[in-house]
């Protein structure tokens, strides 16, 4: 977007209720302030009022925000150029002119305008990818959330069954499964469980597809089994909390259900399945939040390099003076940066070559997370070639041009013995 072309600079300090926005129209030099309403109704009367009022023209806009409810919101008018901006920026912007800390809702807005209107090149304006790889970036994440939770959850599952009734955690692998949760829903407590009948319990197990050998241990273990507490008070709130618990988890469990459905579906029809499938160790788990963290904009990044630091793979290095320090990106998407770094890792299992070089780094005392990101780190250039190029990996290519490579850099080293000295003759490759 070139400058001429704008007729409104927009700065938006978004809240949950109502958003602080400063406006600079083009050719003046007077800065409008105002708040606007976080409605639907209201967001149409403003923007709408601006395209009547510069009908043709764009209005760039920026604001803190690249996903959430007023982007999206804003993202459906064309005559909008929208510039998401990282609240680190705005952050280092403010402290640069406000040392002292001072900080407003119409202040930040009036400095996201000043940013804008300055340094629009620096910013990169907001390009939505496709449908449909919107929709399974929105559901990789969603369905990670939703990993997340089961997790806090059972953890607080477990924790619970410690107090008052520890022997499931025993009997059974992980908690984590239907039979598990069933059991705790019928017999909630040992008392209960021991003054069922033995016939009803095996039916239940057996439901489950416990096989009977195993039927036979768990009875002679519910059998044998002494309660852990027997205050009242422990056991009746235990109860309901953890038949809460349980009742949380079975729905967790069909949401990733549905979750995966939908997003195999998505996958398998994506155009770039093909490629992002072909990775080793990438899988119907990874595949997807591949395709979702590279998109289908082949010219949003220009360089491996490019999508090596916005993941928060690539190496941050400071340096003043004599003092040099290399460390690993803070301020990055962090599902995106978990992506590759998951699947590097995985990778290892299935490319020979993959893990071989994770070898190499913890040979080099690299501990196992440096190893895994420097893996990644060499994984994002050889998937963003076939991203690019828009062709499948082949392992035996691959292979193939390291053996290549290895054998150019072999070097022969002369040495020959004169009057008593060796000398060094020559190099060879």
């Amino acid at each position: 977007m070139t400058r001429d072309g704008v007729a409104v600079w927009l700065g938006i300090d978004w809240a949950d209720e109502k958003h602080s926005w400063a406006m600079r129209v083009d050719g003046e030099t007077r800065v409008h302030k105002g708040e606007l309403e976080h409605t639907p109704e209201a967001v149409e009367q403003f923007v709408s009022g601006l395209a009547t009022r510069f009908p043709g023209r764009q209005v760039a806009v920026a604001l803190e925000q690249s996903r959430g409810a007023l982007i999206f919101m804003l993202g459906k008018y064309a005559h909008l150029v929208l510039y998401p901006i990282h609240p680190n920026t705005v952050d280092h912007y403010r402290k640069s002119a406000f040392p002292s800390g001072a900080k407003s809702d119409p202040g930040d807005a009036a400095l996201i305008l000043d940013l804008l209107y300055r340094h629009a090149e620096r910013l990169r304006p907001f390009h939505p990818d496709t449908v449909e790889t919107r929709t399974l970036q929105l559901l990789v994440e969603a369905r990670r959330e939703a990993v997340d939770d089961k997790t806090r959850y059972l953890n607080r599952l477990t924790a619970q069954l410690k107090m008052f009734f520890p022997q499931v955690l025993a009997w059974f692998s992980t908690p984590d499964t239907v039979v598990v949760g069933r059991l705790l829903l019928g017999w909630p407590t040992l008392e209960d469980l021991q003054k069922a009948r033995a016939s009803d319990v095996a039916n239940f197990l057996g439901e489950h597809r416990i096989p009977e050998s195993r039927i036979e241990t768990l009875q002679k273990l519910i059998a044998d089994a002494v309660p852990a507490v027997k205050d009242v008070a422990v056991l009746e709130s235990s109860v309901l909390i953890v038949r809460r618990i349980v009742r949380q988890l079975e729905t967790l469990r069909e949401a990733i259900t549905e979750h995966d459905k939908k997003i195999a579906a998505l996958t398998k029809s994506h155009p770039d399945y093909g490629i992002f499938s072909s990775l080793p160790g990438a899988g119907p788990a990874m595949t997807p939040r591949l395709i979702a963290a590279f998109g289908t904009q082949r010219d949003r990044y220009a360089t491996a390099a490019a999508i090596q630091c916005y993941a928060g793979i690539a190496p941050v290095t400071e340096s003043s003076g004599k003092q040099k320090w290399v460390h690993w990106r803070w301020a990055c998407p962090k599902f995106l940066r978990q992506t590759f770094h998951e699947w590097a890792w995985m990778s290892t299992k299935k490319s020979s070559w993959a893990r071989s070089f994770y070898d190499q780094q913890r040979d080099r005392n690299k501990s196992h997370h440096a190893a895994v990101r420097a893996l990644s780190f060499k994984w994002m250039r050889i998937v963003f070639r076939c991203w690019k190029d828009n062709v499948p990996y082949d392992e035996t290519r691959y292979a193939t041009t390291l053996q290549k490579r290895a054998a150019a850099k072999t070097v022969e080293i002369h040495v020959q013995k004169v009057k008593g000295f060796t000398k060094f003759d020559g190099l060879s490759c």
